[in-house]
């Protein structure tokens, strides 16, 4: 059996490569997924992907190989505040998001976790990752063309949608090895063959772009009302932060909360958040899919994730790249978008059952209720030009009900014991 390639080591350049080009395909799908339902440039986000790995490699001195990309999370706060604002008011919010982390950093660093653990308990949190996905399943339907009049299995559209989804689902239960990690990708080639066959896909705009080129960088502009919208997001993705610098502690066999400790990586991931907006890049979150190809290759040296990340970056300043993505139908991101945003969903339920939350407790149950109901129900509140609304204020009213709803001591000591 092979042995483990630990974190700091460096290993030749011919078996670096073939490693961070599969560190590259097991991000890029969702990487570009997130700009091109936002209205964002891809090659912006693969450029702040790129380069936010990179400062986060450096913040936590090379001693964390995790992968940053496009976060989830801000699919829908994104396109809500650019519907209202627009996108320059959406990446100021995404700065913004960055400093909350920061701040976070610099608690966790004078006083400990603990009080983060009693903020965003796991009935708060499950709770606001099922919003997240279900809040996002109208999109995706449309998308896949599954609504209206027009869904006949004649419809080309539909079509594609459904192959793309039937190979995205067969390809998440079936596949082995790394193709187990990477069904999204595979689902989206599969569709776009397929598009391209039917002659759903026109080819003029790659034709036209040049090799060569500047991505089409966009600055942020700031508001309080759009701050509003998506600045509390920060506390749904700062607990996937948590999670995800566990995982990765355990598969490596090193305790990243104590060296560099949740200080240094809080502040990475943050700092490469507000990075990625400042350019025109979605805010960026830990990746999971990189997680999964360390685990299935037991390489971890941050040297390869570091060579992804360069790689992520000589990518986006190929327009033709940009041009070839852009190219991609709506219905064949709608098919992977339907098994995409479940699986976020899913992993909500996922975090409910695993942490033994009881809803024969009815404060428990409360909190979930009012959670998913204002979540996706798109409820909003604004007074003046402060306004919430959707998942950021079901992630804040969530809060407050678990601060502040009387708990059943006697309830949770039977239960713990």
């Amino acid at each position: 059996m092979r042995r483990p390639i630990d974190v700091h080591e460096r290993l030749p350049l011919f078996q670096m490569v073939p490693l961070g080009l599969q560190h590259l395909f097991a991000m890029f799908g969702a990487t570009v997924l997130v700009p091109i339902l936002t209205g964002l440039s891809p090659a912006v986000a693969l450029f702040t992907s790129g380069t936010g790995t990179l400062l986060f490699i450096l913040i936590t001195q090379g001693k964390v190989p995790s992968y940053l990309g496009s976060s989830f999370a801000f699919i829908a706060p994104i396109i809500a505040v650019a519907n209202s604002h627009g996108i320059p008011y959406a990446l100021g919010g995404g700065v913004i998001v960055g400093l909350i982390y920061s701040v976070v950093a610099l608690l966790i660093e004078r006083v400990g976790v603990g009080w983060l653990e009693r903020l965003l308990p796991p009935v708060v949190i499950g709770s606001v990752i099922i919003v997240i996905g279900l809040g996002l399943a109208p999109t995706a339907v449309n998308m896949a063309g599954l609504t209206g009049d027009n869904i006949s299995l004649a419809n080309i559209t539909v079509q594609i949608s459904l192959v793309t989804l039937v190979v995205t689902v067969i390809g998440s239960v079936v596949f082995k090895g790394f193709l187990a990690v990477i069904p999204i990708l595979v689902g989206i080639v599969v569709g776009y063959i397929f598009a391209v066959l039917r002659g759903a896909v026109d080819f003029t705009v790659v034709q036209e772009a040049a090799w060569f080129g500047i991505p089409n960088f966009v600055f942020p502009k700031f508001s309080w009302s759009a701050i509003s919208m998506i600045a509390p997001v920060a506390l749904v993705t700062i607990a996937e932060h948590l999670g995800d610098v566990l995982v990765l502690s355990n598969i490596t066999g090193h305790d990243f909360y104590k060296n560099p400790g949740l200080s240094r990586t809080l502040l990475g991931d943050g700092l490469a958040s507000s990075w990625a907006s400042l350019w025109g890049g979605p805010p960026n979150t830990t990746y999971s899919e990189n997680v999964g190809v360390m685990a299935i290759t037991k390489v971890y040296s941050v040297w390869i994730i570091g060579l992804a990340a360069v790689f992520a970056i000589l990518l986006s300043f190929i327009p033709k790249a940009e041009a070839l993505i852009s190219t991609i139908p709506e219905a064949v991101m709608g098919g992977v978008s339907m098994v995409l945003f479940g699986v976020i969903a899913s992993s909500g339920l996922r975090t409910l059952v695993e942490s033994g939350i009881d809803y024969s407790n009815k404060r428990n149950l409360v909190i979930s209720s009012v959670i998913l109901t204002l979540g996706i129900g798109g409820a909003g509140i604004s007074a003046g030009a402060f306004r919430i609304e959707g998942m950021a204020l079901a992630t804040v009213v969530g809060i407050l009900l678990n601060l502040f709803l009387p708990r059943d001591i006697e309830a949770e000591k039977q239960a713990e014991n």
